[in-house]
């Protein structure tokens, strides 16, 4: 239950920081952003002490570790599939051309327009 309440003035922190933002209409730009910044940082600590922010903040560490255990292509490797890509969108772009005029063809003849 008290992870519930915590989600819940979250949500209100963020409702407030949006209705600062409108709140202070007249005010600079700087604090009506930071207004809604803040009631985003505040939501954020809230839910972060909650069971399920203390899941998701975990989960994200995980996430980031895994990213730290990727393999990433070097440029040369890119360079090559992006040209192995851009020549298979070429002929398959041929190869859909040629189909359509086909069938077109096809479809003209049948129905008696064709030559």
């Amino acid at each position: 239950m008290a992870d519930k309440i915590k989600l819940l003035i979250a949500v209100l922190l963020v409702i407030a920081g949006v209705a600062g933002f409108y709140y202070f209409a007249d005010a600079p730009t700087v604090v009506r952003v930071l207004s809604v910044i803040g009631g985003l940082v505040l939501a954020g600590v809230v839910a972060g002490m909650s069971g399920p922010g203390k899941q998701f903040f975990s989960f994200a560490l995980d996430a980031r570790d895994e990213a730290k255990k990727v393999v990433w292509p070097t440029r040369k490797e890119t360079i090559q599939m992006t040209g192995v890509v851009m020549a298979f969108v070429v002929v398959m772009g041929l190869f859909m051309w040629a189909v359509d005029s086909i069938l077109t063809w096809l479809v003209k003849l049948a129905m008696g327009q064709g030559g």
